[in-house]
């Protein structure tokens, strides 16, 4: 049985081809993508020199899933990533980006938990957390000063957007009263 507790081992050799250690065989990009879709965290390497080359092939799976339509991540975001490489804020990006998805993690388990209680009205956590965060990243990457992370005196919503929190409550009403009838 493989422990998924250590990152799952993939050499590349010298061909290029990718090799699962805890299987033995070839896997591709794809292969990898499915891996960490579910949950395992994976670590590529170069067979000859032993170099890390998980980033690399990281990028590159996301460059991919771009490239096919399935834009994830906004212009204006891929904008401000490449500004950063080229800015002050080089330095807190990274930590920014780590902490988010963080968040994000978070958010989406307490979302799944809460639906998992069939409370439709449940507030979604973490998200004027997260929102203040991006606020503060986009301030800091533009400036090129460091922000402090949350930011508390962000503007108070418009009607525009509690009405389509209540547009999207609405729907997830909607949807749960019909995944109550296919359970029956």
């Amino acid at each position: 049985m493989a422990d998924t507790e250590k990152p799952l081992l993939i050499k590349r050799y010298a061909s290029r081809r990718l090799y699962n250690t805890e299987t033995s065989d070839y896997v591709t990009l794809e292969d990898i993508a499915g891996f960490i879709r579910d949950g395992r965290e994976v670590q590529i390497v170069d067979l000859k020199s032993g170099d890390d080359l998980t980033r690399q092939y990281l990028l590159q799976i996301v460059a991919e899933h771009e490239s096919r339509g399935e834009s994830m991540l906004p212009i204006n975001v891929l904008n401000d990533l490449v500004r950063s490489y080229t800015t002050q804020a080089t330095s807190v990006v990274p930590q920014f980006l780590a902490a988010s998805f963080e968040m994000f993690r978070d958010s989406q388990s307490k979302w799944a938990e809460s639906m998992s209680q069939m409370n439709p009205m449940a507030k979604i956590p973490a998200f004027e957390a997260m929102q203040a965060q991006q606020e503060a990243f986009l301030k800091a990457v533009t400036s090129g000063i460091p922000a402090k992370w949350p930011v508390s005196d962000k503007p108070a919503p418009e009607d525009d957007e509690e009405e389509d929190l209540d547009a999207i409550k609405k729907q997830l009403a909607a949807l749960q009263k019909k995944l109550s009838r296919m359970e029956k």
